[in-house]
C-alpha cells in the first residue's frame, strides 16, 4: 500500500519538514521581532517553508511527474503556494480579529493554545489537503512525465535519453 501510494507518503513527509521548519520559524519571529504581529509572524514562516517545500515536492516527492515547462511549473507552484499562505492564515485571523482569542480578552497561555490550534494545526490541515488536490491538478499534472534512472536515482526528463542515444 505504502508503495502504491508513495508520492502521498513523499508529499507528507516534505510537509513534515516544512512544518517543522514553520513552527521553527514563527515561533522566532512571534517571541522576537514580531511579537506584535503573529499573523505576519506565521505568513513569513509559510513563505520560507514554501520556497523549501518547491524544491523538496520538484526533486523528490513528484520526481517523476511534470508535463509543463519548469518556469511555468515553479509559477504555478508558488501562485498555489500563495493562495495557500492566505487559507492557512485565515483561521488565526479568525481566531485573533473575530473571536478575540488574545491579550487582554484572554490569558496569555489561552491566546497561545488558539494561535497554535487554528494557525498551526487547523490552518496546515486545510491547506495540506488544498495543496495536494492542485499540486497534483495542475502543478505536476502528469504522473510518470519524467523517466527515472535508477542509476542515479533521480528523475530524467524524456527528452534527455533521447539525446543521449
Amino acid at each position: 500500500m505504502l508503495h502504491r501510494h508513495r508520492e502521498l507518503v513523499k508529499f507528507a513527509v516534505v510537509g513534515g519538514v516544512c512544518f517543522v521548519l514553520t513552527n521553527l520559524v514563527n515561533y522566532g519571529l512571534k517571541f522576537t521581532v514580531l511579537s506584535a504581529k503573529p499573523v505576519v509572524a506565521l505568513g513569513t514562516a509559510v513563505l520560507i517553508s514554501t520556497v523549501v517545500s518547491y524544491v523538496l515536492s520538484r526533486e523528490w516527492s513528484f520526481r517523476t511527474r511534470g508535463g509543463r515547462e519548469r518556469s511555468h511549473e515553479a509559477a504555478l507552484f508558488f501562485l498555489i503556494s500563495g493562495i495557500g499562505i492566505g487559507i492557512n492564515a485565515l483561521p488565526l485571523a479568525v481566531s485573533r480579529w473575530v473571536l478575540h482569542l488574545e491579550v487582554p480578552y484572554v490569558g496569555l497561555f489561552t491566546q497561545e493554545a488558539a494561535d497554535f490550534v487554528s494557525g498551526i494545526i487547523l490552518g496546515t490541515l486545510i491547506t495540506t489537503v488544498f495543496r495536494w488536490w492542485a499540486f497534483t491538478r495542475w502543478v505536476f499534472p502528469r504522473s510518470d512525465a519524467r523517466q527515472h534512472d535508477s542509476r542515479r536515482n533521480r528523475a530524467l526528463p524524456e527528452d534527455h535519453e533521447k539525446h543521449a542515444a
